[in-house]
């Protein structure tokens, strides 16, 4: 089989043996590679971690490790009640395996669930945002600084643009002239990056899950309640208006991101409205009135941040987010921009849900 070289050495590593070892691929991450490895007794996630992406993976291994220690914590003392992402040791205690100069690590399976990519209905939205206002919730009172920023400036607008500006200027692959409406359409908005700092300074800081996809949770099968909050690969300091924003970002349109039917990438308002019903009903306790007015400016920023850094990677040659086609980025950035543009046409109407 395709895998069976790295199969073998990390079945050894992990305890798992005999001739039914087998990996095959899950998910449908952009950064790293994940794997369901297992053979007729046990399975487990494995996952070759991007170190282009995540230069310093054992400080990334280290966040997801005290956030899980301290959600543990909490489900000990009642006080959640998801399932936990847990990593799992060798057999000597470590937590990456180097092999072939790539860097893997497990995590335990959680069984009888599935993920979406697209929101099919309120219901789901609003059991997801709970979910992920749960986790927001449980992890208050963690000290946001003890987390390591494995991607410093993540969800930062402005140092986005500034990127944006260098490649244009360079042109390293020759695609500025293919996409010259999108590249001024993202110049007609820089202003958004001053409304983002200021709001910002008024802002306590807190555990941010900072990739809160629709797919970065998992449903009961059962039941199609929440079952576990997912990837915690990007969990470092952070404001919860970006968490929102991504929610709505990716919960909101019926169009995948990479779809090219933009006529119907549009903010379904039930799902928002599903959106602030779940996820305001986990943190209303602790969510401070800055914060409460900072979410619909979370909602405008990260369509139009990921459109920004969907069209800087195309415009680079593609090196940061898988693709699938060469235009795959650019196909994507266009998506977002089309629904942030539909944010800004809905923004009365949304903030009124909030509010």
């Amino acid at each position: 089989m395709e895998y069976r070289s790295i199969a073998e050495h990390l079945a050894v590593q992990y305890g798992l043996c005999g001739e039914e070892i087998s990996m095959k691929p899950i998910g449908s991450g952009h950064i790293n590679t994940t794997m369901l490895l297992k053979d007729s007794e046990r399975m487990l996630v494995v996952q070759k971690l991007n170190t282009t992406v995540f230069p310093e993976p054992e400080k990334l291994v280290e966040n997801a490790r005290l956030i899980e220690q301290h959600l543990v914590g909490k489900s000990g003392a009642g006080a959640y009640e998801l399932g936990i992402i847990k990593h799992v040791p060798t057999h000597s205690g470590r937590f990456l395996v180097e092999y072939q100069g790539e860097v893997w690590r497990a995590l335990e399976f959680i069984g009888k669930s599935y993920s979406e990519d697209v929101v099919d209905c309120a219901v789901k939205a609003q059991t997801a945002a709970g979910a992920f206002g749960c986790f927001a919730k449980a992890l208050n009172d963690f000290d946001a600084t003890k987390l390591f920023p494995v991607i410093p400036d993540f969800h930062n607008l402005a140092m986005r643009i500034e990127k944006l500006k260098q490649v244009i200027e360079q042109d390293p692959v020759g695609r500025v002239s293919g996409c010259l409406a999108d590249i001024q359409f993202c110049q007609s908005q820089y202003e958004l990056a001053h409304e983002v700092e200021k709001a910002e300074a008024l802002l306590p800081l807190r555990v941010c899950h900072n990739d809160t996809k629709i797919n970065n949770m998992l449903f009961d099968a059962s039941t199609n309640k929440a079952k576990a909050v997912i990837d915690l690969d990007t969990c470092m300091p952070g404001y919860w208006l970006y968490d929102f924003g991504d929610m709505v970002r990716t919960f909101c349109s019926p169009e995948q991101e990479d779809s090219t039917n933009l006529s119907n990438v549009v903010v379904r308002v039930e799902i928002f409205e599903a959106i602030v019903k779940g996820y305001i009903a986990e943190v209303a306790d602790n969510l401070t009135d800055a914060e409460r007015d900072s979410l619909i400016l979370g909602a405008k920023v990260m369509p139009l941040m990921i459109g920004i850094r969907f069209l800087t990677d195309y415009l680079d040659g593609d090196h940061y987010f898988a693709t699938k086609h060469d235009a795959h980025n650019l196909e994507r950035a266009r998506n977002q921009f089309a629904l942030y543009q539909d944010i800004l046409r809905k923004e009365p109407q949304l903030k009124a849900l909030i509010n």
